[in-house]
This record gives structure tokens, sequence and C-alpha cells, in this order.
């Protein structure tokens, strides 16, 4: 059988592993460092540093691959193929030539459209209806290696980033399952991406969540829906951060841009072109609440 290590992070990693370590010996993991979390600050692991503890893997968490016990850890390790799911770090050349079988990455986009750091994100922004997974071989640019396999989605409206990473995160680990076989095997040649069609989702900020009205509505309902959970989009109200979790989208003539009015009973604001309605919210240091909850007791809205 062949000798595989896994590289990845987050939540969308888990379903890849938990798939892999089903049909095939996981040498190795490696994954990010442990990092403050959550208002306490408290250091917190990776997902997949407890899903590797859980399935018995030995684990490496070098804050850089290009560190030299890292390097030295893989050549102990010999892989002949490295997974990639949501690693966090750039690959450089000789990882990406040592296993016989090169790296394999699990993608959340139909590349060559959304390489970058935030695919999810970037579909829902674009109000796009589809997306999907691309499972391709990894060289030294950002997503650009060639392609094996892909497989596409659709896009609900109520779809949030949140939502869609569980999807694709299940789709990913089922794809690479259906793709391994025939590319362990020689039978799946890696097909070249048009680089002519190529678009780039950038990593996000958390000051990328900040909300300009004077754009339409249905775009900052989609901005919305791409920043949850993380990092969130928010506005100003009472000289604190109002989070909007979930809203919709009503064309509804108002002017001028950014007035919190009240319509059927809910808080919305007005944008550049229709309204924002906003059905849940969260005020700073509090729980999240329905628009309807937050009226109870925000008597200045729409006033």
């Amino acid at each position: 059988m062949h000798r595989i290590v896994f590289m990845g992070s987050p939540e969308f990693a888990l379903p890849v592993l938990r798939k892999l370590a089903a049909h095939y010996p996981i040498v190795g993991i490696v994954t990010q460092p442990d990092r403050p979390a959550g208002r306490g600050r408290v250091l917190t692991p990776p997902p997949i540093k407890l899903l590797a503890n859980e399935l018995n893997l030995p684990i490496i968490q070098p804050r850089r691959l290009s560190e030299p016990d890292a390097f030295q850890q893989l050549l102990h390790w010999s892989p002949d193929l490295i997974i990639v799911a949501a690693f966090g770090q750039i690959l450089r050349t000789a990882v990406l030539d040592l296993p016989n079988f090169g790296c394999v990455n699990v993608h959340a986009s139909l590349l060559p459209r959304w390489r970058g750091a935030a695919p999810i994100q970037a579909a829902i922004l674009h109000g796009e209806d589809q997306t999907g997974i691309t499972i391709m071989r990894m060289d030294s640019g950002i997503d650009t290696g060639p392609t094996l396999t892909r497989k596409s989605i659709q896009i609900t409206k109520e779809d949030t980033a949140g939502t869609l990473m569980v999807k694709l995160s299940e789709l990913g680990a089922d794809l690479l399952m259906e793709t391994l076989p025939s590319y362990l095997s020689g039978q799946l040649l890696p097909m070249p991406q048009n680089d002519s069609l190529a678009t780039y989702a950038p990593m996000i900020k958390k000051e990328d969540g900040l909300l300009d009205f004077s754009g339409p509505a249905i775009d900052l309902d989609r901005k919305i829906r791409a920043f949850n959970p993380w990092p969130g989009a928010f506005t100003y109200w009472n000289n604190q951060i109002l989070k909007l979790h979930i809203a919709h989208s009503v064309d509804f003539p108002v002017e001028p841009a950014g007035r919190k009015i009240i319509y059927q009973e809910l808080p919305a604001i007005t944008t550049g072109k229709g309204i924002l309605v906003i059905d849940e919210l969260q005020q700073s240091g509090r729980n999240i609440q329905t628009g309807k909850e937050f009226l109870h007791g925000a008597r200045s809205w729409g006033a």
C-alpha cells in the first residue's frame, strides 16, 4: 500500500482525513500550531489535530513547513503521496517533489475559477449558483497545478460560507476517494488548467466585514452570507459594532442609503438599491437575536 502524509487544519479537512484514514495507511499528519482563540484567547488546537489524536496518528505542527525539523520528519515518513486539504501554508518545491505521486490538493472551487485562500466566500459574494470541488496535483503556484477530477454542487439562496463549507467538505472527501484508485494506478492523468479563465479569491481579513450601504442590497445580502460564520459582516449602531448574521434584500425604493428603518416589523437599512432587511443580528457583548427581538429593546431604531 502507498504511504500517505496528510496536511490540513480546519473543519473543512475533517471528512477528508476521516475517509482517507479508513481506506489508506496514513503515516503522518502535518497541521498548524495551536493558536489562541475566543474571548479568553485560550490556546486551541486545530480540528485536524483532535481527529489525528482520535485516530492515533503521528502529528507535527511546524510554524513553517520550511523548518529543517519539519522537512526531516517528512523525509523520515517517506510518503508516496501527500494529500492536502486547507492546510494554510505554501508548500515549497522540495516538499512538492518529495513523494513519487506528488502532492494532491482538495480545493473548494471548480478550478481555474477561484484560486486562492477564500474560494467558498468568493462564490457566494459573486452571486454564483454553483461551485464545487477540484482534486488537483499541486505545483509551485497558488492553485495553478493540473487537475484530476471536478464535481459541482448548487449554491442555494440560503447558503452561508459555513453551510456551503460542510457540503463541500463531504463532497471533497467522496471525490478524493473516487479519484485516488485511478490516479495511483496511472490510469488518470493530470490535465493542465486554462489559465485564461482563472479568477482569484484573496484571503479575507476581519475588517473586510464592514458593510457599505451605498451598494445594492442584494450584494450586501451575499456578503453577509459569505462572511458567516467568519469574520462576520457588521455595521455600527449607537457607536457599537452590530453584527448581521442573516438578512435578505427587498427591492423597495427608499432614499438616502444608510437610513435605519422598520420594514414589516423587522429592522432594515436603506441601500443604494433596495433595502436590507435584518433577520438575525448580534449587538456587541450579547447573544444573537432575531430582528423582532432586537426591536423590542431598540426603541430608537427607525426613529
